[in-house]
C-alpha cells in the first residue's frame, strides 16, 4: 500500500486530537488579529478544526480545506455546519476570493518540494481579494531534530476506549535540501495485543531567513513582514525556531 507523504491517517489523527484538541491561545489570537467581520476567510490545511472552529464561534465567515478525510471527519463532529472541502490545494477550484487566508502551525513546511511550494503560494495568492492578506508560519533550521538510528517510542497516550496509542519515530536531516525526515509508526494496543498500526512518511522543509521572502516577492506579494513570535517581534536570524509571514497584495 502506498504511503502518502505527510498524510494524517486514522491513528495519527486520533493522537493529534488527544494532544492538540485546542489551539494554543497565543497562536489563535495571532491569527484572529488579522480577521475582520464581514470578510471572507480561508484556512487551507485546516485539519480537525482547532483554529477554524474558534473562528466560527467568533462569528467569522470562514471556509476550510484539507486533504485528510480523517481530520475533516473530526472537524465535522465538532462543527457539523462548518464549510469545509476535502481537496489538494493545487486541485481546489473556487470562484470565491478571500480577504484573508492563513495556514497555522508551520504547515507550509510540509511542502518539501520547493517548486511545488512555489506553485501553492501562487495558487493561494490568486485566491486573494484585492488588498487581501496571507499569513502563515514555517519551521526553521533552528528547529532541527537530532538524528536517530532506530525507531524510538516518543509519545504514548490513552484513547477514550482505554487503549494505548503509541508513536514510534526517528529523525534524520538532509543538509543539502534542508529536509527533516521523520518517518513514524503509530500503534494501537490493548494491553499486549496490537490492534492496529499505521505508517506515516513525515517530512518538513526547514527554512533560513530570507528564503521564503524571496519566493513571496517572486510571485508578486508587495509587502512581506517576517516575525519570530506571535507577539509580532521581527525575525532577527536563524536562531528563531519559527518564522511568521504577513503578506499583502
Amino acid at each position: 500500500m502506498e504511503i502518502k507523504k505527510n498524510y494524517y491517517g486514522n491513528l495519527c489523527t486520533e493522537m493529534y486530537e488527544i494532544l492538540h484538541e485546542k489551539a494554543p491561545r497565543d497562536e489563535l489570537d495571532f491569527y484572529l488579529s488579522y480577521a475582520e467581520k464581514g470578510q471572507k476567510v480561508l484556512e487551507p490545511l485546516c485539519g480537525s478544526g482547532r483554529f477554524l472552529v474558534p473562528f466560527m464561534e467568533c462569528g467569522f465567515d470562514i471556509c476550510g480545506m484539507d486533504l485528510s478525510r480523517e481530520m475533516l471527519d473530526k472537524l465535522k463532529q465538532k462543527a457539523p455546519d462548518a464549510k469545509v472541502v476535502q481537496a489538494d490545494i493545487l486541485e481546489y477550484s473556487s470562484e470565491e476570493q478571500y480577504d484573508y487566508i492563513f495556514i497555522s502551525s508551520g504547515s507550509m513546511s510540509l511542502f518539501t518540494d520547493i517548486d511545488l511550494c512555489k506553485k501553492i503560494l501562487e495558487k493561494l495568492k490568486g485566491m486573494l481579494a484585492p488588498k487581501g492578506k496571507f499569513v502563515f508560519a514555517v519551521d526553521t533550521v533552528a528547529s532541527r531534530c537530532p538524528d536517530d538510528s532506530d525507531y524510538k517510542t516518543s509519545i504514548s497516550v490513552k484513547t477514550k476506549e482505554g487503549f494505548d496509542l503509541i508513536l514510534k519515530g526517528k529523525n534524520y536531516y538532509d543538509e543539502e535540501s534542508r529536509t527533516q525526515f521523520s518517518p513514524s509508526i503509530y500503534e494501537l494496543h490493548n494491553g499486549a495485543e496490537l490492534l492496529q498500526s499505521e505508517l506515516m512518511d513525515f517530512q518538513t522543509h526547514l527554512y533560513m531567513l530570507g528564503e521564503m521572502e524571496q519566493y513571496l516577492r517572486e510571485i508578486g506579494f508587495k509587502t512581506v513582514a517576517v516575525y519570530s513570535s506571535f507577539r509580532k517581534e521581527p525575525a532577527a536570524g536563524n536562531t528563531d525556531e519559527m518564522f511568521l509571514y504577513e503578506c499583502t497584495l
